[in-house]
């Protein structure tokens, strides 16, 4: 009996071998039946050739000396400079376009213009600074304040730039 048992699992292991796998493996062969089993061999790697640095004896183009040599051949700028060595003044720490001209103040026959700015108000005078651009306040009158700015251009030379703040009531009477 045993050995009955053991020969029909054979059979029945030996026939569900069969139909689906032989189909598969005819369709896979029909697929690859135009590739070919070889690739094309990799080109060839040229050798390193070393490029000798032959410009030991030119002049270092990032060198001070050629640095201030292009400084003097455009002219050196105007002489115009900041005074980095002077306090700085509250209202230098805003924008110029951040701060609103609200007021004019006459006191011992001198003008001063009331100034808004993010954290207060502020008094100024002609001859005090204001903005970020190391802006001198040189003229106040009852509308405006006339501002003379030194902007550094990309060649390092400083120049001079009026701006101006208007009163800010008459800005809004003018819109």
């Amino acid at each position: 009996m045993r050995k009955l048992l053991i020969l029909g699992m054979t059979l029945f292991v030996l026939g569900c071998e069969g139909g689906e796998q032989k189909a598969l493996q005819a369709e896979l062969d029909a697929l690859t039946k135009d590739l070919r089993g070889r690739v094309p061999p990799l080109p060839v790697v040229k050798p390193y050739e070393p490029v000798p640095y032959a410009a030991f004896d030119l002049p270092d183009p990032f060198g001070p000396e050629k640095i201030a040599l292009a400084t003097k051949t455009q002219g050196g700028g105007s002489g115009i400079k900041p005074d980095f060595n002077r306090p700085k003044e509250p209202l230098e720490a805003y924008p110029l376009e951040s701060l609103a001209m609200v007021g004019v103040l006459q006191q011992k026959n001198k003008t001063y213009a009331l100034i808004k700015a993010s954290s207060g108000l502020y008094r100024v005078g002609v001859g005090n600074y204001i903005g970020q651009n190391f802006g001198l306040i040189t003229a106040i009158d009852e509308t405006e304040i006339r501002v003379k700015e030194l902007i550094q251009d990309a060649a390092g030379d400083w120049t001079e730039r009026e701006s101006s703040l208007h009163l800010q009531e008459a800005e809004e009477k003018r819109k």
